[in-house]
C-alpha cells in the first residue's frame, strides 16, 4: 500500500496559497573547475544519488472525495530535465543579478502533479575580486527548491545534501535500476482509506480538517503528537509589535545575502560567556534597528522585533546511539526572543539576548551545534523548513519574523568535483510576514540568506548590508 502523508505534511499542501508557496531553499555558490560542474555532469551526479532520496522520484496522489490523506506514489513518468533545469546570468554575472533571479526562482510554486522539488543550475556568475571563489574559470551556483511536505524534521534528507561530498573525488554510489510501482487506482485509493477508517476511526477527524480547510489546527495537534514541541514563551500572551515587518505580502520576492566569518562569532562569545546563537541574535538585532531608524520608523528605548527561533532540543530518553543511527528525531523547540533594537549599546543588545536564550535552554535539553553537524551532517534545508514549519502553524500576531540558524561543517565539501564555496538559506514566508532570515555557518563562513516580499521589502539590500555593520559595533567592545 502506498505510504501516506502524515496530518502535518498534508496540511501543508492544504494551507499553500498564490501568496505563501510552501518550498524551503538554498542557494550554494562553487568554484567551477575547468573540467567540472556542467548541466550534464550535475544531471548525471543526481541520477546516480537519487536511490538515497526516494521520495524525489514519487509524487502526491490524493484519495478521492478526500476520504483520506493523500500518498506518495512513484511518479512513471519521472524526468529528471523537468526538475534539474539551467540558467544563466547575463553580463557581468553580478552577486545583484543572482539574488534578483533567486527572488524570481522561488516567487514560483512547484506543480504539484509532480515531485515536489526542483534544481537550477545557475551559470555565468562572475569570479569573485578576491578571496573565496577568485579562480579564473568563474562560479556557478545551485539554487534548490523542496517542498515542506517532503522535509520531515531534521533527520530528512534533502536533494541538496547528497550531491555533496567530503572530497573532490565523488563517493562511489552503487548502480541501481529503477523501476516505478504501479500507480494506483482511484478505486484502490478509496478502498485502502475506507480500511483505514474501519481500523483507525480518529483519523477522519484529521482528514476532515485538513481537507475542510482547518489545517491549522491539524498542524499544532500533529505536531505536538510527533514531537515537535513548540515551546511558547512567557511573551506568547502579547502581541508582537507593529512594525513594517508585518504586511500582506505578494506572490512575489526579493532575495538578499550577507557574508560574515565565524571566528568573529566566537571571539565575541569567548569574551561574554555567552552561545554564537546568541551573538548571532544580536547582530540581527542591531542590523533591523539600523534598518528601521533608516525608513524613519520610530525606535525608542523599549522598542523591539520578536523573532521565532527554532532550535533542535533533545527530548526525553532522546540519546543518540548506534541503535538508533545517530538520530536525535524530530524534536524541535521553538522560542519567541523579543530582539532589543531599542537599545543604543550593542553590547547591552548581547546581553539581554543572551539572558532570554538562557531561560529558554536552561534545561539541558537543547543540542549544540557540534551534534547537529555529527548527527545530522550537512542538511540546513531540513531543519529551515522546520522553523518555517512552525511558523506557518501560528498567528502572525505573535512574532515579526522568522530566524532560523543551522551550523555546517567547518571542511569544504564538494559536488562533482567543484568545492562549494557558501551556501545561504532561502527560508520562506508565513503569512502576514514580510521578511524571514537564514543562516548558515559553513567552512569558516556564516551565511545569511534574506527573503522578503518585493513590495514590503523594496530596500531588503540594505537590511542585509547593516548586518556586517552590527558585527562590527559588536567587535568594536572587545578593542575599547
Amino acid at each position: 500500500m502506498p505510504s501516506r502523508l502524515s496530518a502535518l505534511d498534508a496540511s501543508f499542501l492544504y494551507i499553500e496559497e498564490a501568496t505563501t508557496p510552501m518550498h524551503v531553499g538554498g542557494v550554494s555558490v562553487f568554484d567551477r573547475p575547468r573540467d567540472g560542474l556542467d548541466y550534464d555532469r550535475l544531471v548525471e551526479l543526481i541520477e546516480q544519488r537519487l536511490a538515497l532520496v526516494p521520495r524525489f522520484r514519487q509524487k502526491v496522489r490524493h484519495v478521492p472525495g478526500n476520504l483520506a490523506r493523500p500518498v506518495w506514489v512513484d511518479d512513471p513518468e519521472f524526468d529528471i530535465a523537468y526538475h534539474v533545469r539551467r540558467s544563466a546570468l547575463p553580463r557581468p554575472g553580478s552577486e545583484d543579478q543572482l539574488t534578483d533571479l533567486v527572488g524570481r526562482l522561488m516567487s514560483r510554486p512547484l506543480d504539484h502533479s509532480r515531485p515536489l522539488w526542483e534544481m537550477y543550475l545557475i551559470e555565468g556568475l562572475a569570479p569573485a575580486s578576491a578571496g573565496r571563489g577568485s579562480g579564473k574559470d568563474g562560479r556557478v551556483a545551485i539554487l534548490t527548491k523542496t517542498h515542506q511536505a517532503m522535509v520531515d524534521g531534521i533527520s530528512a534528507i534533502d536533494i541538496g545534501q547528497v550531491i555533496l561530498d567530503v572530497s573532490a573525488e565523488p563517493r562511489e554510489t552503487p548502480d541501481e535500476l529503477w523501476m516505478p510501482r504501479p500507480e494506483p487506482s482511484d478505486g484502490q485509493l478509496v478502498l485502502d482509506a475506507i480500511g483505514e477508517a474501519i481500523t483507525r476511526p480518529t483519523e477522519i477527524v484529521d482528514n476532515v480538517r485538513v481537507a475542510t480547510g482547518d489545517a491549522l489546527a491539524t498542524v499544532g495537534k500533529v505536531g505536538r503528537a510527533a514531537g515537535k514541541v513548540l515551546t511558547m514563551a512567557r511573551t506568547a500572551g502579547r502581541r508582537a509589535p507593529g512594525l513594517p515587518l508585518n504586511a500582506e505580502i505578494s506572490t512575489q520576492r526579493r532575495f538578499a545575502l550577507a557574508r560574515t566569518d565565524l571566528e568573529d562569532y566566537r571571539k565575541v562569545r569567548a569574551a561574554y560567556g555567552c552561545d554564537v546563537n546568541d551573538v548571532v541574535l544580536a547582530v540581527i538585532a542591531g542590523a533591523l534597528r539600523t534598518w528601521l531608524m533608516s525608513r524613519g520608523e520610530p525606535v525608542g528605548g523599549s522598542s523591539s522585533v520578536r523573532a521565532l527561533v527554532p532550535l533542535s532540543v533533545r527530548g526525553e530518553g532522546d540519546v543518540p546511539s548506534s541503535a538508533t543511527g545517530g538520530s536525535l528525531g524530530n524534536r524541535v523547540a521553538s522560542f519567541l526572543v523579543d530582539l532589543p533594537v531599542g537599545e543604543p549599546s550593542p553590547l547591552v543588545r548581547l546581553h539581554q539576548v543572551t539572558h532570554q536564550m538562557r531561560e529558554h535552554t536552561d534545561t539541558g535539553d537543547a543540542v549544540g551545534a557540534d551534534t547537529l553537524v555529527r548527527i545530522g551532517g550537512f542538511a540546513p534545508p531540513t531543519l529551515h523548513a522546520v522553523g518555517a514549519r512552525a511558523a506557518s502553524g501560528m498567528s502572525r500576531h505573535f512574532f515579526n519574523l522568522v530566524v532560523t540558524n543551522v551550523p555546517g561543517p567547518q571542511f569544504p565539501l564538494y559536488a562533482a568535483g567543484a568545492q562549494m564555496l557558501e551556501m545561504f538559506p532561502v527560508v520562506p514566508l508565513a503569512k502576514g510576514q514580510a521578511v524571514s532570515i537564514g543562516l548558515t555557518s559553513y567552512d569558516g563562513g556564516v551565511y545569511y540568506g534574506l527573503n522578503g516580499d518585493r513590495d514590503a521589502m523594496g530596500d531588503i539590500d540594505v537590511l542585509a548590508g547593516m548586518v556586517n555593520e552590527s558585527l562590527e559595533e559588536l567587535l568594536d567592545t572587545l578593542r575599547q
